[in-house]
């Protein structure tokens, strides 16, 4: 899988993708990372990525024909290639495991990341092949929605996480504890539940399904 970020701010990310299982799935290249600089896809001397939106109002807006020419070149052209294009939007469809799964299937992704005032409407129109959101909330930018759906989507892909076992989807969300059994916190003695020590599988199972 093949992960393209355009975004004006490139190093962003870096720090989180170079740590854990995200750098690991790199290493063994079951993935691959690549944040592009958008003013490296203009024309000016003054590498413009932006600029006043029409009807007016404060902020600038991302200029469509830069990010045009940015997918252009970052687009892998081989027609056996499956890519998607998606423009991070609180219009967006609702991020969730299923869109995750769903876009592990593809060859590579291009995130396209809004900052100031948002992006160009024609890139969500003639560019962009869908519109996603990571939730009801306002971000500074797509950056950080990009590497959450790189995150999530990358846990799909055969030997990311090692065990497919690991994925919360198939064996589900649950209360964990580990080792010491009793401890002291805030002065009380704080144990782990005996079904956990019972060695009872079928009991266990049935405790965790439970909660």
């Amino acid at each position: 899988m093949k992960f393209d970020i355009i975004t004006i701010f490139p190093k962003i990310l870096d720090s989180y993708f170079s740590e854990s299982i995200l750098n690991r799935a790199q290493l063994k290249k079951l993935i691959t990372i690549k944040a592009h600089n958008l003013r490296d896809f203009t024309l000016d001397k003054h590498r413009k990525v932006d600029d006043s939106p029409y009807g007016g109002g404060p902020g600038m807006v991302l200029k469509a024909d830069v990010i045009d020419r940015a997918i252009a070149k970052i687009k892998l052209k081989n027609k056996k290639i499956k890519s998607r294009i998606i423009l991070f939007s609180l219009r967006g469809k609702k991020f969730d495991s299923k869109v995750a799964k769903r876009l592990s299937k593809y060859d590579q992704l291009i995130f396209i990341c809004g900052r100031y005032e948002g992006v160009d409407e024609r890139v969500a129109k003639y560019i962009a092949d869908e519109e996603v959101s990571i939730g009801d909330f306002v971000l500074s930018g797509g950056e950080l929605a990009a590497g959450v759906v790189i995150d999530a989507v990358s846990r799909f892909i055969p030997g990311v996480l090692g065990k497919l076992e690991s994925l919360e989807e198939i064996k589900g969300s649950y209360k964990v504890y580990t080792k010491p059994e009793v401890i002291k916190i805030a002065g009380k003695k704080r144990i782990v539940p005996k079904v956990l020590l019972s060695g009872n599988h079928k009991k266990i199972e049935e405790w965790r399904n439970e909660i």
